[in-house]
């Protein structure tokens, strides 16, 4: 059977300025609801089959909206969700968990948070609870905190991670040698992967070429190697610096030249083994 493509990376959300305060001025064409309509056409024009939703508020209910839309939408293949992993009732929250067929992972938001907040005891906790339930934890981080990413994987071997936006790398500033050592350091360990997903949004919003974004990608092709990087969108943050369909495309000629079996892992076919609970066609 021949692989979904699948989009590994995507938000939806009914806009509230009061739930979405992290859009500023700087993105005010995010400032409308993003809903599975907007998306299906995009998913269309490039032939991908389906998507992973991934959370974009801290709570219970962000987690609800999500699995509602992919209760309606079957194409949303799976979603990344949010629960407070550091509470003591993180168990009984987990099991709820595992009750809901599309949810294959979860998501804090820790790239806001302290750049040792990863290496807490009662996040470590949360997290380490994670693997009884065949849940992936999403790492989403700035450069200054892949060591305490590091610390976390070899502390919890057991558990599967999936590193969003490849850890965030300064392309405006260009100088990517302390990323670029510490993304490999992450990689050295077999238990995770990495999303080709957001680096448009670290570029230069108008003026970025595939010049700007290749080095990245390279690094994490020689780090990761070609079954552990994931394609995601990034919709619609994507969208404060290209279009979907643009975005899509320079993915395709990074992996134009690898070989069809490189292209068909990391466009979809890499995506149950790092998120084992995803819906299955």
């Amino acid at each position: 059977m021949t692989a979904m493509r699948i989009d590994c990376h995507q938000h939806f959300w009914r806009y509230a300025p009061d739930e979405y305060g992290w859009i500023d001025d700087t993105m005010a064409g995010l400032r409308r609801d993003f809903l599975p309509p907007d998306l299906r056409p995009l998913l269309d024009a490039t032939a991908t089959d389906g998507c992973i939703a991934v959370q974009a508020r801290q709570t219970s209910a962000e987690t609800r909206f999500l699995l509602d839309l992919a209760a309606a939408a079957p194409w949303i293949l799976g979603v990344v969700g949010w629960v407070d992993l550091r509470s003591s009732d993180v168990e009984r929250e987990l099991d709820a968990c595992g009750r809901e067929p599309r949810l294959v992972g979860i998501r804090h938001i820790a790239q806001a948070e302290a750049v040792d907040f990863l290496t807490g005891d009662a996040f470590v906790r949360g997290v380490e609870a994670l693997a009884r339930h065949r849940l992936t934890y999403d790492l989403l981080v700035f450069p200054p905190q892949l060591p305490a990413a590091i610390e976390l994987v070899r502390r919890l071997p057991e558990q599967r991670f999936v590193l969003d936006h490849l850890g965030k790398p300064n392309l405006r500033g260009g100088d990517l040698a302390g990323w670029t050592r510490a993304l490999r350091e992450l990689a050295a360990a077999p238990n995770v992967a990495c999303k080709l997903s957001g680096l448009v949004t670290e570029a230069d919003w108008l003026h970025w070429t595939d010049a700007t974004l290749r080095p990245a990608f390279e690094v994490a092709l020689g780090a990761f190697g070609p079954d552990r990087l994931l394609f995601g969108s990034d919709w619609p943050v994507c969208l404060c610096a290209s279009s979907y369909t643009r975005w899509h495309a320079t993915v395709l000629a990074w992996l134009d030249g690898l070989g069809p079996a490189t292209a068909t892992a990391i466009l979809g076919g890499n995506a149950p083994t790092w998120y084992p609970r995803i819906a299955k066609p």
